[in-house]
């Protein structure tokens, strides 16, 4: 079948190459619509079929089906596409009873959202936020991505310690919080539901609830961008019967419900 592009002095396109060219422009695939078909891939496909149309003649019906193609990937794609091989750092400041400033450096996974790794410091040096991503990586488990923002806190040491291990550093952009923003809700989390509630004596002590903190965050908390699952679920094969637990954590201020095993004790003891 020859078919010609409309012009001024040709007929229109038949309905059914019309819905040929829209069908292609629009394929779907897992509910979103397939953009890669540009129109000049699309007139190649249609020549293998014996049907001329011209590219502009394409490009009109293509667009009545599909949006204009992407020419970047979006950040919110690209940390759908690589959450499992991308980490975040960030730090969050609390107080002692005399208002010296107590820092806590986390580097969380955005796949699991589990708390990988914390420092506490009164001093977050160039040398001793480098050495924190040291501590983080040991024996090879490291990230292909690593997301911090502009902090002066990070320097170049610390971008030579993750170019050693190959790992490429995304810097986010100034005031742009959402950038970073699974580690930004993560640390919130923190705040709100553990170090608000305490009242941090010294570094030691701060080390010691964030301790507990990690444990209740990757083994006991269900996380909601995880559709309530655990970060870090525990390898027992899970209970449907038997008698309902609290395990206490943070020295009361959560607890962690699970069902009772064959011969446990019935109140375990807290954290």
């Amino acid at each position: 079948m020859q078919v010609e592009a409309p012009g001024k002095d040709r007929e229109p396109l038949a309905a059914d190459v019309v819905a040929l060219i829209e069908t292609m422009a629009g394929h779907f695939l897992g509910g979103l619509t397939t953009v890669t078909w540009g129109a000049e891939r699309i007139r190649g496909e249609l020549l293998k079929l014996g049907i001329k149309v011209a590219k502009s003649t394409i490009q009109e019906y293509s667009n009545q089906v599909r949006s204009p193609i992407p020419t970047k990937q979006t950040w919110a794609t690209f940390l759908r596409n690589h959450a499992q091989d991308t980490w975040a750092v960030d730090f969050v400041q609390t107080y002692d009873p005399f208002f010296r400033a107590i820092f806590v450096f986390v580097v969380i996974e955005l796949g699991s959202r589990r708390l990988v790794h914390f420092g506490v410091t009164r001093s977050p040096n160039e040398a001793w936020v480098a050495q924190q991503l040291r501590e983080a990586t040991p024996f090879g488990e490291m990230p292909r991505f690593l997301i911090r923002d502009n902090d002066t806190k990070f320097g170049d040491a610390f971008d030579r310690v993750a170019e050693g291990s190959d790992i490429d550093v995304l810097i986010t952009p100034y005031q742009a919080p959402k950038a970073n923003a699974i580690c930004e809700r993560f640390l919130r989390g923190v705040r709100r539901e553990c170090l608000d509630f305490f009242l941090i004596l010294n570094e030691r002590h701060l080390r010691k609830i964030m301790k507990q903190c990690q444990a209740y965050f990757n083994e006991a908390r269900p996380d909601q961008g995880l559709n309530q699952r655990i970060p870090r679920p525990s390898t027992q094969p899970q209970l449907n019967t038997g008698t309902i637990i609290a395990r206490p954590l943070l020295r009361g201020l959560h607890h962690d419900y699970r069902r009772q095993t064959a011969g446990g004790p019935s109140l375990p003891r807290a954290a």
